[in-house]
């Protein structure tokens, strides 16, 4: 998994008169990217998530895309809570929850900020997720990244509200002009919250871990399912739903 491809730096305006937003790339040579990461990954044989951004009628999405191992897109989610003006200017989000398989696994994803909104991992794991996936750009201002390192508010780990695994992949380093920088630690954390692999600030790197699926019990979303009990029947139909827009394609 590659941290996500829209840091905050990525949008600028085409003109000041117009205020048009516009990516650094055109859509040709994204798509041509994608189609060149589907490559990789088959040629590799992995399994790989990897993030666009598509521009609409209605501005622009914020894209992940799970690539199997032949090379084939098989899931698409789009970010649902935008972060940041300019993001949240040029952007909207989705509107529809991430569930979907990795060699018969369920898992869900979130992107970024999604990470702060509970509900948008913990319902897809009533729906039967075991593993999240968060691509993300958590970058700031020095001061503020200095604060996120030392609080660890970057990322919070999914497994002590939800008791299923978290992987995360953060960017690193600074932005071309120095003004921000990101709170890396990129992490694989089991059910209990609990660190599997952990990542640092300054420089790109390549964590893996072996997850033992059966500590994935997801015994916390469970609990939700059945207490308290007037809330029983909408859960049910939220995770019917969720079911039945999981391979809905953003646009």
């Amino acid at each position: 998994m590659w941290p996500r491809t829209l840091p905050r730096r990525g949008l600028r305006e085409r003109s000041p008169e117009k205020g048009r937003a516009l990516a650094r790339h055109s859509p040709a040579e994204i798509r041509k990217a994608l189609d060149q990461t589907c490559q990789a990954a088959k040629a590799a044989n992995i399994w790989a998530i990897a993030g666009t951004l598509q521009q609409t009628r209605d501005r622009f999405l914020n894209l992940a895309h799970v690539i199997s191992p032949a090379g084939v897109i098989v899931h698409e989610y789009a970010k649902v809570h935008m972060a940041g003006r300019d993001e949240q200017r040029f952007c909207r989000g989705g509107n529809k929850l991430s569930l979907f398989k990795i060699d018969g696994v369920l898992c869900t994803l979130v992107i970024c900020r999604d990470g702060r909104h509970p509900e948008l991992y913990r319902l897809p794991a009533m729906a039967g997720a075991k593993i999240l996936f968060q691509p993300s750009c958590s970058s700031d201002e020095i001061e503020a990244v200095i604060w996120k390192r030392t609080s660890g508010r970057a990322q919070q780990p999914a497994g002590p509200t939800s008791k299923i695994f978290h992987c995360v992949a953060n960017t690193v380093g600074q932005s071309p002009d120095g003004k921000q920088s990101s709170s890396g630690s990129s992490f694989i954390r089991e059910p209990s919250g609990m660190p599997l692999a952990e990542a640092g600030f300054y420089q790109e790197e390549m964590i893996t871990a072996v997850l033992d699926l059966e500590r994935a019990d997801r015994s916390y979303v469970l609990d939700s399912l059945k207490d308290p009990p007037f809330l029983r029947r909408y859960w049910k139909e939220m995770l019917a739903e969720i079911k039945q827009r999981a391979n809905v394609k953003p646009e």
